[in-house]
């Protein structure tokens, strides 16, 4: 059993500067049900507590590999349900892994494109830019 009043609560400005982001950043994981509603304290400041800090940086470390809040939502049920997580969140993660594959793949033929389009405008001294005019090409306006 725990101990409440051995538990070290804090207020949101402090889970903020323990977690490394902003209040807005908490109130919104918060209205977004990714963190649970903190118990207030009787002049009604909300209390957080270890707890909520994990959950939270485990929820900013989620985001920063870029999963959705679906997929952190999904996550954090495995996290909570506890029944054999492991399998489920390795799809997951697996789904989103191929999905960050097919943006690098998608990012890497922009960037051939562009690099082709400022090679034409080369020394950028012509009337006519090449890059312009093949931005207006691709959208298929002449």
């Amino acid at each position: 059993m725990c101990d409440h009043a051995a538990v070290k609560r804090m207020k949101r400005a402090e889970l903020a500067r323990r977690a490394g982001c902003n209040l807005e950043t908490i109130r919104y994981y918060e209205k977004a049900g990714l963190l649970p509603e903190p118990p207030r304290t009787q002049s009604g400041y909300r209390s957080y507590d270890a707890t909520h800090e994990r959950r939270l940086k485990f929820v900013l470390r989620a985001r920063a590999l870029g999963f959705s809040l679906d997929e952190v939502r999904a996550l954090l049920r495995l996290v909570d349900e506890r029944d054999q997580p492991c399998a489920e969140a390795r799809d997951l993660a697996g789904a989103h892994l191929k999905d960050v594959q097919s943006k690098i793949a998608d990012l890497k033929r922009m960037e051939r494109v562009l690099k082709e389009m400022v090679a034409q405008c080369a020394d950028g001294t012509t009337p006519e830019c090449p890059l312009i005019e093949a931005l207006f090409r691709a959208n298929g306006k002449s």
